[in-house]
């Protein structure tokens, strides 16, 4: 049997081209999973330090007990969270700073939140 020109430098060519395909579609692969670590922590950096935020609100307050960045700290910790800065602003708002435990690839995920006291005009009223 005879082969055509050309064909014979081709052999082969099928295996080294679906090895390179699959080594794409890991990478690819590996990179979408780093980037959803990266939004799940980022995502829990920042629940962690709105839950931070409107608890030290609350202690300012006075609707809870203890000292407002005490009790930031206490929350975030349950979240596995630290609190970076707590800042006790005018009009009874503080602002919160967290940063998670956990490392993820891209570095420590952070998270900042505010809370205050609800404006007058909305104070008793619901939904």
């Amino acid at each position: 049997m005879r082969q055509a020109a050309g064909t014979a430098s081709e052999q082969g060519a099928g295996t080294g081209l679906a090895l390179g395909l699959g080594m794409v579609l890991l990478l690819a692969l590996a990179a979408a999973l780093l980037l959803g670590q990266a939004a799940v922590m980022a995502a829990r950096a920042a629940a962690a330090a709105d839950l931070a935020a409107l608890a030290a609100a609350d202690a300012t307050r006075g609707l809870a007990a203890g000292e407002p960045c005490a009790v930031a700290a206490e929350v975030a910790d349950r979240y596995r969270a630290r609190l970076v800065d707590c800042v006790l602003e005018p009009g009874e708002t503080v602002q919160v700073w967290t940063e998670l435990r956990d490392r993820a690839a891209f570095g420590p995920a952070t998270g900042l939140a505010r809370a205050g006291p609800p404006p007058a005009g909305d104070a008793g009223q619901s939904g």
